[in-house]
């Protein structure tokens, strides 16, 4: 009974999950130590600042670079009232330089120029960041901080929003951890990735014969099934998310966010009306392609040096991966013990997935036609 009502519950959820599974609210801060002094560049998208502090004032829907300067007094106080740079102890005095705007993979964003002048840099800097934290607990900052030619990076959130950075021996286990985190993070937030995944495992505890769906006899091949949906998906996007995030390939962010959103629709009607049948791993594969530019976007927008890049790599798909087999793992035992009920077949299996197409379709609309069908 447990198990029935946790689904249920499951499947009630899907109503609520926000239309707008776009990449999640992130900020991108450069700073670079030179002396004593820090020279900063803070990449914030204009849509939180939106957001927080409004600008458009027309309200037609685009923001313009006129919109922009006539808020750049309160876009720096707004944002650098959220950010203290600190040395040994003491508060580096901050003030803008300059003013840019810059297209990321998922749209504009205001560039924030800034120096921070500190008494005396010696070994450490410590940054504290709360940026939207207040507004949305999703947000991340996502630092790199460059030292005489080396790079340590960073990420900001809620929890951890003051951190200290060592100038001497940047830890990369300490960077490892933070993008395995991120990834871990990144599939439990990304809605559409998540979708996609239970419209795959769904049918895998049942088969279609004479038309109808029938339970499976025992839990190999169901497992059997899943193992090789799961491994297609993930050796796909591993490949495009290393070869997105190196620079080898680049797509436009609204192509690949609405493809992405394609694949989610696609994959649960071919549980009600089957095309790829028992070959759904044929179709995992395929569109998992997609998926690894949409898992690389992070990293790419922030351009880490190669060095430091190959750690966050690796760190990020870890974490991808260890979400996606949490999902699973939590998943396949709860669908095998109601495979042979009629609950299962009619309302999980054919209900879930109609749903599922359903709001995939919102999805698709607003990405590819740019427009808001539903207010979050």
């Amino acid at each position: 009974m447990r198990r029935l009502l946790f689904l249920l519950c499951l499947l009630s959820s899907l109503c609520s999950l926000p239309a707008n599974a776009h990449k999640p609210s992130d900020s991108y801060l450069t700073l670079t130590v030179e002396e004593n002094q820090v020279e900063g560049q803070w990449d914030i998208a204009l849509r939180d600042l939106d957001f927080a502090i409004g600008l458009d004032t027309n309200a037609d829907g685009a923001i313009t670079w006129g919109e922009v300067q006539a808020r750049q007094k309160e876009i720096d106080a707004y944002a650098l009232s959220r950010l203290q740079v600190s040395a040994g102890g003491q508060a580096c005095p901050m003030r803008a330089t300059e003013h840019l705007i810059d297209d990321h993979t998922d749209g504009a964003y205001a560039v924030l120029r800034f120096q921070a002048s500190c008494a005396a840099i010696a070994g450490s800097v410590q940054v504290r960041y709360k940026l939207f934290f207040d507004i949305d607990p999703q947000h991340k900052g996502l630092l790199r901080l460059q030292y005489h030619g080396a790079s340590i990076t960073g990420i900001f959130s809620p929890e951890q929003a003051d951190q200290t950075f060592s100038l001497q021996a940047p830890s990369r286990l300490r960077q490892f951890v933070d993008y395995l985190r991120e990834g871990i993070w990144h599939i439990w937030i990304g809605y559409d990735h998540i979708l996609f995944l239970l419209a795959l495992l769904l049918p895998a505890v049942v088969v279609r014969e004479a038309g109808r769906w029938q339970a499976v006899p025992a839990f190999r091949p169901a497992f059997w099934s899943v193992l090789r949906i799961v491994t297609a998906f993930t050796v796909a996007h591993s490949v495009t998310l290393t070869l997105a995030t190196l620079g080898v390939i680049s797509l436009p962010s609204r192509w690949v966010e609405s493809t992405i959103a394609a694949s989610v629709i696609i994959a649960a009607l071919n549980n009600v009306y089957p095309l790829f049948r028992e070959r759904r791993w044929v179709m995992a594969f395929l569109f998992g392609l997609i998926h690894g530019f949409g898992f690389a976007s992070v990293l790419t927008d922030l351009g880490l040096p190669q060095d430091a890049l190959v750690i966050a790599l690796v760190g990020f798909n870890v974490g991808v991966e260890t979400g996606q087999l949490a999902i699973v793992a939590g998943f396949l035992p709860l669908i095998y013990f109601l495979r042979g009920t009629w609950f299962y077949r009619r309302v999980l299996l054919m209900g879930g997935s109609i749903l599922i197409a359903v709001l995939a379709s919102v999805w698709f609309v607003e990405r590819a036609f740019d427009i808001k069908l539903v207010t979050p």
